[in-house]
């Protein structure tokens, strides 16, 4: 089994670390536990603040995670309050890198889920900041998105055929004569 209590995001689909890790030696006896604890990606820095986060959870097994990769630059901790807040605060962080010195292709902006990207998307383009979207959609380029707006074009004018005619397969089930208008 792999696993890793300080990685638990799935509680709110029924996962249970507490059964699934931190019980594991106790229900499975003779086990034996190799910790990963060596971490290729991230700096010391970055590492020494997960290290103090994650020791202030009671319920965990014991680890410290550690790099050979050097101390790297001391991360950046800031306290907001919602995601409009979170993504101006990274456009102005974006802006301040370039008035340092740094050009645009120097910075990437990490999501864990697409549901972030919108707010952020919206402060790079109103700070005037250039941006490539990898791996995924631009919030407005996304189907449903589209498909939502020629719903609202065609409640608005009910002739829009182009409108109505945006989701082929929706409207396929609308008009089974292919009839439209």
């Amino acid at each position: 089994m792999v696993g890793d209590d300080a990685q638990s995001i799935y509680s709110f689909r029924g996962a249970d670390y507490t059964a699934n890790i931190l019980n594991f030696e106790r229900d499975f006896p003779g086990t034996t536990v190799v910790k990963l604890e060596q971490n290729y990606r991230s700096t010391g820095a970055i590492l020494n603040m997960a290290n103090a986060l994650i020791s202030h959870n009671i319920h965990r097994t014991d680890k410290n995670l550690w790099t050979a990769n050097g101390d790297g630059v001391e991360p950046k901790l800031w306290q907001l309050y919602n995601e409009s807040e979170e993504a101006l605060a990274i456009a102005n962080e974006i802006q301040a890198q370039i008035a340092n010195g740094r050009q645009y292709g120097d910075v990437a902006v990490l999501c864990r889920t697409n549901a972030q990207s919108y707010a952020i998307e919206r402060a790079l383009r109103q700070g005037y900041i250039p941006y490539k979207i990898v791996g995924g959609l631009r919030f407005l380029d996304r189907a449903v998105v589209k498909d939502l707006l020629a719903y609202l074009r065609l409640l608005y004018q009910p002739s829009d055929r182009v409108s109505f005619l945006r989701d082929c397969e929706y409207a396929k089930t609308w008009c089974w004569s292919g009839e439209y208008f």
